[in-house]
């Protein structure tokens, strides 16, 4: 009987097991085997040289340039977009005056306000790049922030953003909360209104406010979803090619102001023809992403609270 029920198992995770095997690993195995040779990626055939490749990653400055970006990007942008998902969600769900016979409602209208925050979901994140692209332009006359900027007599605050170096990343970051945000409001919108009304009706029959609530009932019911809107969150902030390979200045300027790791790998692959080499940084950006992974889930983790 046993063995009977062990086959239906394997029988039902054989097929997805062996996708999973075909599409996802043999790739990380092929990159790593790719990563040990002079490849050029024009050729049929390369030279096997063994971990030279990474040797010369741990002494590339333009890489670790690369990756202090990236652990930027890492630090800032998962902990602004979490905190502002979870403000809006809080107030879209809990944070309206209190009406006749509801003691816990949302602000007014709050389903056109969530339609509002995830409507940048629903846009291409090229599309956002040539959006925003436009919207820092510095020329006053086009784009749409110094020309804000003038209008408004703040002439002084205007800027080159995107050209100017201690500001570049800034933006970038900026864009890449943007059109995230939304839909942190949306999950944890979805999630506090799995959370027993009685629960805040109580807490707030008793006298707690709403910072206290937020505190000691929503955060941490959610704390399972909030750690894993950080994992998400993190692989996105180590990603950003996209909006760095369209709105910064020449990939990665102002003079290196805005490289990340992928668009390193990108230009070392498709510019300079080293496949090898780019492979060898696909690798470190894998450990680098693992890392965090498993470091966000272990020191993250909480007591689960049933409710």
């Amino acid at each position: 009987m046993q063995h009977g029920k062990y086959r239906f198992i394997v029988g039902f995770l054989a097929l997805p097991v062996i996708v999973y095997a075909i599409f996802v690993i043999s790739p990380f195995v092929q990159a790593f085997q790719i990563s040990l040779t002079d490849w050029s990626g024009l050729v049929g055939t390369a030279k096997f040289v063994g971990f030279e490749n990474f040797e010369r990653l741990w002494n590339n400055e333009d890489f670790w340039n690369a990756l202090r970006h990236n652990v930027y990007l890492l630090i800032a942008v998962p902990i602004v977009t979490l905190a502002l998902g979870l403000f809006f969600a809080f107030m879209l769900n809990v944070g309206g005056k209190r009406r006749k016979n509801e003691v816990i409602t949302g602000v007014a209208g709050s389903k056109f306000y969530r339609f509002v925050f995830f409507f940048p979901q629903v846009i291409s994140i090229t599309i956002i790049a040539v959006i925003w692209f436009n919207i820092y332009n510095p020329d006053p006359n086009d784009g749409m922030l110094n020309s804000l900027l003038g209008a408004v007599g703040l002439d002084s605050l205007q800027n080159a953003w995107l050209g100017e170096k201690s500001l570049a990343l800034l933006c970038i970051m900026a864009v890449m909360i943007w059109s995230h945000v939304g839909f942190y409001v949306v999950l944890f919108s979805a999630a506090m209104a799995s959370i027993p009304r009685d629960i805040y009706e109580a807490a707030l029959l008793d006298g707690a406010g709403r910072f206290h609530t937020f505190f000691r009932i929503t955060l941490p019911l959610l704390w399972d979803t909030v750690q894993t809107g950080w994992v998400y969150m993190g692989i996105i902030a180590l990603d950003g090619f996209a909006l760095v390979q369209i709105m910064s200045v020449n990939m990665g300027g102002p003079d290196g102001a805005t490289d990340v790791m992928p668009l390193r790998l990108y230009l070392t692959a498709f510019r300079d023809s080293q496949f090898g080499y780019a492979s060898a940084m696909g690798i470190a950006m894998l450990i680098v992403t693992m890392t965090f992974a498993v470091l966000t889930m272990r020191f993250a983790r909480r007591e689960r609270i049933e409710f």
